[in-house]
């Protein structure tokens, strides 16, 4: 039970994961043209197209995704099958992800994404990071 209860947990992770890029470049493509400053956030952008280069990484090289690498090892530890869950979340999340295409629609789903972030990296290019200045030490004077 606890194995199918962490392949739920795992595949909720994979869904996460794939709304942060992909309502992540929604929300760039729609806010960045407003002059928003918050897209311009250099955490958010670095690790969108972080995110994204992985994937596009694990399509060019033909890597499993781990995550599902783990669902499946996880369900087959919960004796279930590898494309289901006995869960109605675990079900729902792996349909979401999940469906009966040819691999080459995925990769070139992927790689498109990938060259669309990158794309969007470069015409509304992140913010460089911060640093917050301190106030100028003040001189301790010490008995002389």
């Amino acid at each position: 039970m606890w194995y199918g209860l962490a392949a739920d947990l795992v595949v909720a992770v994979h869904v996460a994961y794939v709304a942060y890029v992909v309502v992540g470049q929604v929300v760039i493509t729609i806010a960045a043209p407003f002059k928003r400053q918050w897209v311009r956030n250099p955490w958010f952008r670095f690790t969108h197209l972080t995110a994204i280069g992985i994937v596009a990484y694990e399509e060019l090289r033909d890597i499993r995704c781990p995550l599902s690498v783990w669902e499946e090892q996880l369900r087959l530890l919960a004796g279930q099958v590898t494309h289901t869950s006995e869960t109605f979340m675990g079900r729902l999340f792996h349909d979401l992800l999940y469906h009966d295409l040819p691999p080459i629609f995925f990769t070139t789903v992927h790689i498109a994404a990938f060259a669309l972030i990158v794309q969007a990296f470069i015409m509304y290019p992140p913010r460089m990071f911060r640093f917050v200045r301190t106030a100028e030490p003040v001189p301790v004077v010490g008995p002389a």
